[in-house]
């Protein structure tokens, strides 16, 4: 891909500022870079390549905890390759995948094959292991197994543990390797077959609803047994004022817990359903302005640790159809950075640099992931950000296989202009 190529030369970042969110600091200093490592200007002696970041904040890589990258078994809609290349577009240099592949990630062989074909790409990809078998929430898979050969959490993806019986085991088997469950915070009993958020949306067009509280009771089960057990638990994409709530009152006396938002929760809220566009039939769903509004002021008030894509590829006829009948989930990652810069930093109270730990240092806090990435000798792992840019989020924009994004045609703020993995760098001025 002409975007994403090779660093052949050695490479000089100038005139940037640079945000160290590692060692709490802000500074401006040339960059240094050489056989994808970042070193001192004396060893630069040879072809060099100089990006001028004059007016553009130079940072860590950005880390997310839950894409879908469909490999294997589903990679007419994502592989591993194009959702590298997607990654890398939207900034991050480092993504979790979900296990809900065909066959879904239950087995160490499993774990192997991500971690061994993931080398040849530019991105550092790191598989999240399946708490049971076949995802069918029955029986215990091979945890520790996994997490020997890579696996750096646990979780059954979007269909949730209903049984507690099978949660408790996965939380105590997770706790011996010190690692988080991230259980679907949703109580399939009470969301039955909900399409959109219920209230009066749903009631106006029609549709099924899915209740916030299927969302909070099931966040409420599991806090209370992560609590108990003294094991690491991370709720995924947090969607309604309810389960704000259960996460405050738990942390106040529990440290493992984490959390996380997903960017579209932040930006929309479900009247934008009101246009019947499939690509915001999601689970958690979209909910309320109040909601909405709940989110950004629980990122501010650091009860949500992190940003996670949730990115969805899925193939063009599961979306174009009724929206009943519609896949749930949409991409993700290269349209992040943007809207949730323009709703977090541009229009709202966030600083800039609060956003950067929240898309850098806190999600590989909460995997464990190394986070000093500004020292010599270090692989870089950087972007370089224009976090003032107005621009369309178009087609164009999109280098996952899928295109089921409802950000297409929104205007958003803050782009990414270079990221810096593994010896390779993209270009979105190319």
């Amino acid at each position: 891909m002409k975007n994403i190529k090779k660093i052949e030369d050695e490479l000089i970042l100038r005139n940037g500022k640079i945000i160290d969110p590692f060692n709490k600091k802000s500074f401006f200093k040339d960059i240094y870079i050489k056989n994808g490592k970042i070193t001192n200007a004396k060893n630069i002696s040879g072809k060099t390549r100089i990006i001028d970041c004059k007016g553009k904040i130079i940072t860590h890589g950005f880390c997310d905890l839950r894409s879908h990258f469909c490999e294997p078994g589903k990679e007419d809609t994502e592989n591993l390759e194009t959702g590298s290349n997607a990654a890398m577009a939207g900034g991050f240099t480092r993504v979790c995948v979900m296990p809900n592949t065909s066959p879904p990630l239950d087995n160490p062989e499993l774990i192997n094959f991500i971690i061994k074909k993931a080398e040849n790409y530019p991105i550092n990809i790191h598989p999240i292991g399946a708490v049971t078998k076949m995802l069918k929430g029955k029986s215990l898979a091979e945890m520790s197994l996994m997490y020997d050969q890579g696996a750096v959490a646990f979780s059954d993806d979007d269909l949730p543990i209903q049984d507690g019986a099978i949660m408790r085991i996965a939380l105590d088997y997770a706790r011996l390797n010190n690692v988080p469950i991230i259980n679907q915070a949703e109580d399939k009993y009470f969301s039955l077959d909900g399409q959109i958020n219920e209230g009066f949306i749903s009631n106006t067009l029609g549709l099924q609803g899915n209740p916030d509280l299927a969302e909070s009771i099931m966040i409420h089960r599991d806090l209370q047994l992560a609590t108990f057990l003294n094991s690491k638990i991370h709720i995924p994409h947090v969607s309604s004022i309810k389960s704000i709530k259960q996460i405050e009152n738990f942390k106040k006396y529990n440290q493992n817990i984490t959390a996380e938002v997903a960017p579209h929760h932040l930006y929309f809220n479900d009247e934008a359903l009101l246009s019947y566009d499939t690509n915001l039939k999601v689970r958690p769903p979209i909910r309320t302005e109040m909601d909405r509004k709940a989110l950004i002021k629980a990122v501010e008030d650091k009860i949500i640790d992190c940003i996670a894509t949730d990115h969805t590829p899925q193939r063009i006829e599961e979306k174009e159809t009724t929206f009943d009948l519609a896949s749930f989930g949409m991409i993700g990652l290269e349209s992040c950075f943007g809207a949730v810069n323009k709703s977090l930093v541009i229009e709202g109270n966030l600083k800039l640099e609060q956003l950067i730990n929240l898309l850098t240092i806190n999600p590989r806090k909460i995997m464990g992931f190394n986070s000093d990435l500004l020292s010599e000798n270090k692989i870089a792992e950087l972007v370089i950000l224009d976090p003032l840019k107005k621009w369309t989020f178009e087609l164009g924009d999109i280098f996952s296989k899928s295109i089921n994004s409802p950000f297409i045609n929104q205007k958003l703020i803050g782009k990414v202009d270079y990221t810096i993995s593994k010896g390779y760098i993209f270009s979105s001025q190319e």
